[in-house]
């Protein structure tokens, strides 16, 4: 197993179409449509970053901004930002796109922990997270307060 990986190699970029079934009797996306897309998009994050499988054993914070209608397109940006000893926290950033217009307007933000698993489903250390960039220090450093405030809070 590598011992460390960039965070950009966990970066996850998703995209729907909102449809009429997504939808509530507002034509509004209902919530855990997006909590379902949220998790998916955050556990293929988790993958990419340790190549194991991975549980999710938190979703801790899930902020709608503003609502999503029916027609539009949600984009999730998910990546991984802190790691502990065998878990991950990952970031994913909610967006909606009027597709005649091509405006984006940021809809949500939410923080998950995954969890990797061997094959027997034991818990298993994940590689260290390398930032590069500036922005994606500061990143790893919201992940670590935000790690830090769940273990405080016995999550």
């Amino acid at each position: 197993m590598n011992l460390e990986k960039p965070m950009k190699e966990s970066y996850v970029e998703m995209t729907e179409v909102v449809l009429p079934n997504d939808t509530n009797p507002h034509g509004t996306i209902f919530g855990g449509k997006v909590a379902q897309w949220v998790d998916i998009a955050g556990s293929i994050s988790a993958i990419r970053h340790c190549r194991m499988t991975v549980v999710t054993a938190s979703m801790g914070q899930l902020d709608f901004l503003s609502p999503v209608k029916v027609g539009q397109i949600l984009i999730l940006r998910s990546r991984v930002v802190y790691v502990g000893n065998t878990s991950m926290e990952v970031q994913v950033n909610i967006f909606s796109e009027d597709p005649l217009s091509g405006n984006r307007q940021k809809t949500g933000t939410a923080y998950l922990t995954y969890v990797a698993l061997d094959g027997s489903g034991n818990r298993v250390r994940v590689p260290r997270l390398i930032p590069e960039t500036e922005e994606e220090r500061n990143l790893l450093e919201l992940g670590e307060k935000i790690s830090s405030e769940r273990k405080k809070a016995g999550i």
